[in-house]
């Protein structure tokens, strides 16, 4: 499998590219600047590929699909890049993912890094800046990628989507005091993006260490996802 790992270069995003070159898979990782691109030297040694854009820049998230669709086609995408405050929520969080499931060409899998706090998201478009001249709200940008999951899974059968809950883990962006295992925070990502067991391979999925869950109601209402599908498509002019 050839998997691109997006914000991989700390925390849940690296954990997830190193483990799944240690099991033999090919990966493509990706930094949001050159300085932290060089972080990942020792991954990149070791076979990954890597691309680097800030996805706060629509036109850099254009040119890195554009690049990997000019590369060997990718099996699985873990969209794992994620901040938690601050303007570049809603571009980072929803708008970049959003672009790359629209624009890549060849991945079967899309796996949507989603957050327990999703649960205290809006299920309201009215008002959004999508552009992030404002602070964003995590908890929306989780319930939006964690709707736009479902509804790649309901649209296009032919794929395999699914969103992911890793915890409350002690990352950079977690905190040193979070309670989550650190281990199990990347081990559902890198499962559902390369396993052939049957649960790996259903879609649609709202998941916390391999245990499905049920989300927020408006995850799985198909108005809901419409509207947002429409929404995203006409701020970037990109139809999924």
């Amino acid at each position: 499998m050839r998997v691109l790992v997006t914000g991989s270069a700390d925390g849940l995003g690296r954990a997830a590219a190193d483990s799944l070159l240690s099991a033999g898979h090919g990966v493509v990782v990706h930094a949001r600047n050159q300085d932290r691109a060089a972080g990942l030297d020792a991954l990149v040694h070791r076979g990954a590929g890597i691309v680097v854009g800030d996805f706060t820049e629509r036109e850099a998230v254009r040119r890195i699909a554009a690049e990997l669709n000019d590369e060997d086609p990718l099996d699985a995408v873990i969209h794992n890049a994620g901040v938690w405050n601050g303007r570049a929520v809603m571009p980072v969080n929803i708008i970049a993912p959003y672009l790359l499931t629209a624009l890549l060409h060849g991945p079967r899998r899309h796996v949507y890094l989603s957050s327990g706090s999703h649960f205290g998201g809006h299920p309201s478009l009215a008002g959004v800046d999508w552009l992030g001249k404002t602070p964003g709200s995590y908890a929306d940008s989780k319930l939006f990628v964690t709707a736009l999951a479902a509804a790649v899974a309901r649209l296009h059968p032919e794929l395999v989507s699914n969103a992911v809950d890793p915890g409350w883990v002690p990352t950079r962006m977690g905190g040193p005091g979070a309670p989550d295992d650190l281990d199990l925070g990347h081990q559902t990502q890198e499962w559902l993006a390369t396993s052939d067991q049957p649960q790996a391979l259903t879609s649609g999925g709202y998941w916390y260490h391999r245990r499905l869950r049920k989300p927020h109601d408006s995850v799985n209402d198909q108005a809901f996802q419409d509207r947002l599908l429409q929404a995203l498509a006409k701020e970037t002019g990109t139809p999924l």
